[in-house]
């Protein structure tokens, strides 16, 4: 009888390989920023950490945090609620920082916390509405529903193509 557990628990497992794998699927990572739900591409997520306090550095914008020590890589970090224009984020040892890859950078990202990982097909993805003032909409590349919940999807290339990682990354180079 155990077998037989092991048999459907492989194939589940088999099944939920496949189904991640299928071409035309995507996935993301999905995380709180107020009460807003957020979500990136996994591929650009190198590690999930908990807030540690950052250098600041002189003369950067206002979401730029400053930098922290990863093991010895300096990771410039941004406060995504600022960013955001949502108010700056106090930040607590409950808040996570999501350490990506943008532009063949490494950057730390505050965020509320971490939701879940989101396996999608590109036809759920919807393009992101027309409208005059979506908050952050320029750095956004589309929406998707999850059960009840939209979920927007951010695209780092564009949140960070003001030069925002070469100007803190120089002094991590």
């Amino acid at each position: 009888m155990d077998d037989h557990i092991d048999g459907i628990d492989q194939e589940a497992d088999a099944s939920e390989a496949m189904e991640i794998n299928q071409p035309n699927t995507r996935q993301f990572i999905s995380f709180r920023v107020g009460d807003e739900e957020f979500a990136i591409d996994i591929m650009a997520v190198r590690e999930i950490k908990g807030w540690t306090e950052t250098a600041p550095l002189p003369n950067q914008p206002d979401y730029n945090l400053g930098v922290m020590n990863l093991r010895g890589t300096i990771v410039p970090t941004f406060d995504l609620r600022r960013r955001f224009g949502m108010g700056g984020t106090v930040a607590t040892p409950y808040h996570v920082v999501i350490i990506a890859s943008v532009k063949e950078r490494t950057v730390g990202l505050l965020v509320d916390a971490v939701s879940d990982i989101l396996t999608v097909h590109e036809d759920q993805i919807r393009p992101v509405p027309d409208m005059e003032r979506i908050a952050a909409a320029e750095f956004l590349s589309g929406i998707i529903t999850v059960e009840e919940n939209m979920v927007v999807l951010l695209s780092l290339e564009k949140l960070f193509q003001r030069g925002d990682i070469a100007t803190s990354g120089e002094i991590a180079a």
